[in-house]
């Protein structure tokens, strides 16, 4: 069964209003110092994910607001034995909304078998920035199966469309990871990201941003995501 965690955000006068719901991961509203943002902290309220799981997460942002989402851990998904899980994430963003959301390690151990989609609906004046980090295997292990699907539009206009088979035979080939156990992606929708060499920029307002390693910590996308954060909100501090 699918359960939902959902975050709604709508701009009020000088203080946004929130509605927080949990479901596998709890949410905690996190003080800032401008009163026109608002940051909240992902929180894993048991074992996750295991086969059979289902996780869904939801955010909608409205009217004027500058949201970030922050992860206080990294999730690691387990030897599945054979079973599945789920792990989708939908976001809508209107009215001028703003978010960034720096996700945690996602570690796929040896066994385990996931499907995995990012769904965004972002308005016209409105930016979105992701940071997702996918690590494959835990010490001397290959790592499991996973399967990313990415839909996300601006305007009402498709943006980004990508599809991944992050299998072991999936990962080996050259046009994905080349075999590297680490997949650092950072992405933006309603502004670019700087020139890099990495950088991919779409036809509409969007960019992707990707670096490969053996080691998370390795990754070259630190100065990437700031960038990104800047986009959404200079104020938003590092």
């Amino acid at each position: 069964m699918t359960t939902t965690t959902r975050i709604e955000v709508t701009a009020g006068d000088g203080v946004p209003r929130c509605r927080l719901s949990a479901g596998p991961l709890a949410v905690r509203r996190l003080s800032v110092a401008d009163p026109g943002s608002v940051r909240v902290a992902l929180v894993a309220a048991g074992a996750l994910l295991l086969a059979g799981d289902e996780v869904r997460i939801e955010v909608a942002v409205d009217g004027p607001v500058t949201v970030e989402v922050v992860e206080t851990a990294g999730t690691v998904a387990y030897d599945m034995r054979g079973g599945r899980a789920r792990w989708d994430v939908w976001v809508e963003l209107t009215g001028g909304a703003r978010m960034a959301w720096h996700g945690e390690p996602f570690v796929v151990a040896g066994g385990a078998s996931v499907d995995r989609s990012t769904t965004g609906l972002v308005g016209a004046g409105s930016v979105l920035a992701l940071r997702e980090t996918l690590v494959f295997g835990r010490a001397g292990e290959v790592g499991g199966a996973l399967r990313t699907r990415t839909r996300i539009d601006l305007g009402g206009v498709p943006a980004l469309a990508e599809d991944l088979d992050l299998s072991p035979a999936g990962r080996a080939r050259w046009t994905t990871m080349r075999g590297q156990r680490c997949l650092d992606t950072v992405t933006t929708v309603g502004a670019r990201l700087p020139d890099e060499r990495l950088t991919l920029h779409a036809e509409q307002e969007a960019s992707v941003a990707r670096s490969l390693s053996d080691e998370a910590h390795r990754s070259t996308m630190a100065g990437v995501w700031s960038a990104a954060r800047a986009a959404v909100a200079p104020r938003i501090p590092a």
